[in-house]
């Protein structure tokens, strides 16, 4: 698999302890190798977003005669925000699915925080300019972008809702920009959106120690490391979000996303929470499972297709 063998080997890499919900019961869910070794879909074009290496993405388009501006999905990858655990490619398979369904996949690369100029802010800055590169693609190929969907998976999820988010970002913080490009809803699945949840969360490495190399250090200047950094400190987002999980998920249990939900529907917004008995955390981004059946339909809502 090449330089996937790391991602394929995240569970042997992360030291994941039990965690309660998904310890109760039984957990006959799909290993990384089920999805990554399957034939690579191919047939993305690949576009930098900036100058370094991990600063690009890949454009997936539908093949046919569709007419019109075709509707697009933002994706995000997971991977505890580290690339050496996971890269873009891992979210190959779901995106070239929803090209074949007609949605354009605008699937994005950034530096982890374990990478030169990733962590606070590079990480940040890198996926908001990446979502802002659509208003550059839009026209160029296509996409609709009136009504951009963003989903993340995993750490993903987090920066997915972060950009949901990002409007009410503090003037004097250094992930500020003007005019962030809207989306029209954030989907996350398996994501992590509170952090100061998921960095004390016994046993999950993923976010006890990815989160402190995400967020960086207090300062004098910057006492609060998760006040621009974690969703719950932009809510309200004032836009739609739905979490999926999966009953057997170790990496992020239903806890989280139940107990996020609440407060941001506390704060105002809009959001549901599917979780879904039968999977764990790869099966949520693996065409053929009824995970990702439930999230087609979902994203296909949020795009405003027919199911």
């Amino acid at each position: 698999m090449g330089k996937f063998q790391r991602v394929a080997g995240l569970a042997a890499l992360l030291s994941f302890g039990p965690v309660p919900v998904a310890a109760a019961v039984p957990s006959p869910t799909m290993g990384w190798g089920k999805l990554t070794g399957r034939p690579h879909p191919r047939g993305a074009i690949r576009i930098p977003y900036g100058v370094d290496p991990l600063q690009v993405g890949d454009l997936w388009l539908p093949r046919g005669k569709e007419r019109g501006p075709r509707p697009v999905v933002l994706m995000i990858h997971g991977g505890c925000w580290q690339s050496a655990i996971a890269n873009r490619t891992l979210m190959d398979w779901a995106a070239a699915d929803l090209a074949k369904q007609g949605i354009a996949v605008w699937n994005i690369e950034y530096r982890g925080a374990d990478r030169p100029g990733g962590g606070y802010p590079g990480t940040f800055q890198d996926v908001a300019q990446a979502a802002d590169m659509l208003r550059t693609l839009g026209p160029q190929y296509g996409l609709r972008t009136d009504r951009i969907v963003a989903v993340g998976h995993s750490a993903g999820g987090h920066l997915a809702l972060w950009l949901a988010g990002r409007g009410r970002l503090p003037l004097n913080s250094a992930l500020w920009t003007a005019d962030p490009i809207r989306l029209h809803a954030a989907i996350g699945l398996g994501a992590l959106p509170d952090l100061e949840a998921a960095r004390t969360l016994p046993g999950n490495d993923c976010g006890v120690t990815g989160v402190p190399l995400l967020v960086g250090s207090a300062t004098p200047e910057r006492p609060n490391v998760l006040g621009d950094t974690s969703v719950t400190s932009l809510l309200p987002l004032g836009t739609e979000q739905t979490l999926v999980t999966g009953v057997h998920d170790r990496i992020a249990p239903p806890v989280l996303a139940s107990a996020y939900a609440v407060k941001a529907r506390g704060a105002g917004d809009t959001v549901g929470h599917v979780s879904i008995p039968e999977a764990g955390h790869v099966e949520l981004i693996a065409p053929g499972t009824n995970a990702w059946r439930i999230e087609v339909g979902l994203i296909r809502r949020a795009l405003g297709l027919a199911r």
